[in-house]
């Protein structure tokens, strides 16, 4: 890489989660090249969750992943398990980065960290690229390209690739009710969770809903945990190709259902009923014609897993409870003033159609 092309060094004042002498020495150390020395850092995506940035220097570019700055609760941003799950999926069909360098702690960010191979290609939100998927047909390939990396996923062994123990997979979906429905109830628990009273009460009866009524578990799996179109990287020149799945941070062994709900969450499309475009918050590409429809999304999905979709309502359901938990701490956290105000934009409004979603799926399925 041309010197010309290296980005200016970001000091640790403005980006205190990685100061690009520390991080320099030690990929110097951990990858035999002392050009990582005039490493400089720019950070990538919007730091709502675990810290990302590109590290450029004469000798290359990586990615280097980090928990949040401040205080992190016990079991959430834990690097060493998305490490460990990425590195594991690398010799399967599912297409994940290398990880190159990793460290538990101290060196170089005084917390757990991991740096990998920066894999170039398109991350699909909004607008597409000019001249990307700009076809009917390509956009088909590249939702069935969605399609292909989830079953691949959910196809894997997790004894096979050594992850037999990355999870408690029985009675997985009944904890994670119980997991997000304590989340809410830290979010409210000051009386300030970041929505309205109505909200507030909807949103509790949806957890107490889904609670009762938790579907078997048809096959247990190694799961995503936040599988969408833009936490994946597809080729520049193949849409129907995607080259990385991205952030594993929510990985666990669990009810591989889970992430085709979540999925269709925020499958967006061009024709809407009042319910499900409401809860739409981002942009999203998928309603551009060609992708194709939410049910055929599933049906793909069920006919190359071998599942049964039966179940599939309650589960979109639980993807727009998660989703809209994980937004009301958000909100609520900006209220309290403890993270910045501009970390709830875009989503102030987000919460209560999503909860609406949760209900209206439960009682009348995916229409």
């Amino acid at each position: 890489m041309a010197a010309s092309s290296v980005p200016e060094p970001v000091t640790s004042h403005r980006h205190p989660g990685a100061d690009p002498a520390r991080v320099g020495a030690w990929l110097a150390q951990e990858l035999g090249d002392d050009a990582w020395r005039q490493a400089a850092l720019s950070p990538i995506g919007a730091g709502r969750s675990n810290l990302t940035y590109r590290v450029d220097s004469p000798a290359g570019a990586v990615v280097l992943r980090r928990p949040p700055v401040g205080e992190v609760a016990a079991t959430a941003h834990d690097m060493g398990r998305e490490q460990r799950v990425i590195s594991a999926l690398g010799p399967t069909a599912v297409p994940v980065p290398k990880v190159l360098a990793a460290s538990a702690g101290g060196p170089p960010v005084d917390a757990p960290c991991f740096v990998m191979e920066l894999v170039e290609g398109v991350v699909p939100l909004g607008d597409l690229p000019e001249g990307w998927a700009a076809t009917e047909a390509e956009r088909a390939r590249a939702g069935q390209a969605l399609v292909d990396a989830l079953v691949a996923l959910h196809c894997v062994d997790p004894a096979e690739v050594g992850l037999a123990d990355f999870g408690r997979p029985d009675g997985f979906m009944a904890r994670q009710v119980r997991r997000w429905g304590k989340q809410w109830d830290v979010a409210r628990a000051d009386g300030n969770p970041g929505t309205d009273a109505e909200t507030v009460r909807e949103l509790t009866r949806l957890s107490e809903l889904l609670g009762d009524s938790v579907p078997v578990t048809q096959r247990n799996t190694v799961v995503h945990g936040d599988y969408r179109i833009d936490n994946c990287v597809f080729d520049r020149t193949d849409p129907g190709r995607i080259l990385a799945v991205l952030d594993w941070e929510m990985s666990t062994l669990g009810d591989p259902m889970a992430d085709l709900g979540l999925l269709l969450v925020y499958w967006y499309q061009a024709e809407e009923n009042q319910v499900w475009r409401a809860a739409q918050h981002l942009p999203s590409p998928t309603r551009l014609p060609g992708f194709p429809q939410r049910s055929d999304v599933a049906a793909a999905y069920a006919r190359q897993s071998g599942l049964d979709l039966e179940p599939l309502p309650w589960y979109v359901a639980f993807g727009a409870f998660k989703l809209a938990v994980v937004l009301a701490g958000i909100l609520a956290r900006v209220r309290a003033g403890a993270v910045p105000a501009d970390m709830a934009r875009g989503i102030e409004d987000a919460v209560a159609p999503l909860v609406t979603l949760g209900h209206h799926v439960l009682s009348h399925g995916l229409d």
